[in-house]
């Protein structure tokens, strides 16, 4: 693989035209488009549509920009791991969390083993969980935070706290005062639930379908956190916990527990047949001591070890 026609694909995407990326790379125009045209050969894609005046991605040349940009960007980190070898520095712990607790319990935790380890790197990447299991088993990260289960024969995971289930409504909701929430007493409300293939999503539909419950309305978003923001802008309800809910002004919602009871485990994840950093054990420790804390705050959050 041509690292240069790489590097040429990506200006050129990136800038929107093959001027933008000739200056760059500082190489002439054609230069740089026989180095596109090399690359779509090799590759077998349309990377772009030539059938206008300017470069349009193709399809295929998105969807290649989203994995070769990172391949990329590790490539560009070699000069400083190499100066941090003959600097004699060179352990770097490698994370990914998913979104949803990656304010609540993963930046925290992080932030620990920074301090208490100073001469170890952190690699803290946030990657959605149908992402964060594919990079975790082709081993670019040393350990995932996030929920469980996943299902990946290249991936281990083990529990690390679980936290109830509960309703998202916007504060002064005329149900906010209750005690717990049905799907009954939500079937009146718009529902603000996650879009399919997503965990959270699952767990809503589950709540609602197995009550016999069709939700009113429903508006389908990206991710929870943005789902709780739309709850605190009184478009709706939303089936979320705590962690999720803490990353919106808490002034602007009320969670109350739903019934039956229903709980969310997350744990970490770990490459299989992979040793990983020597500080693993360490970040590990700063992981449980603030879910404990988190526990010792909360009466919905419990740890599991």
């Amino acid at each position: 693989m041509n690292i240069k026609a790489l590097r040429a694909f990506r200006a050129t995407l990136s800038e929107g035209s093959l001027v933008a990326a000739s200056e760059i790379l500082h190489l002439s125009q054609p230069a740089v488009s026989r180095l596109i045209t090399g690359l779509e050969a090799e590759l077998k894609l349309t990377l772009f549509d030539r059938s206008g005046r300017n470069l349009t991605p193709t399809p295929e040349g998105l969807a290649f920009y989203k994995e070769a940009g990172r391949i990329l960007d590790n490539l560009d980190e070699v000069p400083r791991i190499a100066a941090e070898i003959k600097a004699g520095r060179t352990e770097t712990l490698r994370i990914v969390t998913m979104p949803r607790i990656a304010q609540s319990l993963s930046a925290p935790a992080v932030a620990r083993f920074m301090q208490e380890n100073p001469s170890t790197n952190v690699n803290l990447d946030v990657r959605a969980r149908r992402e964060a299991g594919k990079w975790l088993a082709g081993r670019e990260y040393d350990i995932g935070i996030g929920a469980l289960p996943v299902d990946h024969p290249g991936i281990v995971s083990k529990p690390l706290f679980r936290v109830k289930a509960q309703a998202v409504l916007p504060a002064g909701h005329p149900l906010s005062s209750r005690s717990h929430l049905t799907a009954d007493d939500l079937a009146g409300e718009p529902v603000i639930r996650l879009m399919h293939g997503l965990l959270l999503r699952d767990q809503l539909d589950d709540f609602f379908r197995s009550a016999g419950v069709t939700p009113r309305q429903t508006c389908e978003v990206a991710a929870s956190q943005l789902a709780c923001a739309l709850v605190a802008e009184g478009a709706g309800v939303t089936i979320a916990d705590e962690l999720v809910a803490a990353q919106v002004a808490s002034a602007n919602l009320t969670l109350v527990p739903v019934a039956p009871e229903r709980w969310m485990t997350f744990g970490l994840l770990y490459p299989v047949s992979e040793s990983g950093s020597k500080t693993l054990p360490l970040f590990e420790k700063a992981l449980f001591d603030v879910v404990n804390e988190l526990a010792q705050q909360s009466e919905t959050l419990e740890p599991t070890n």
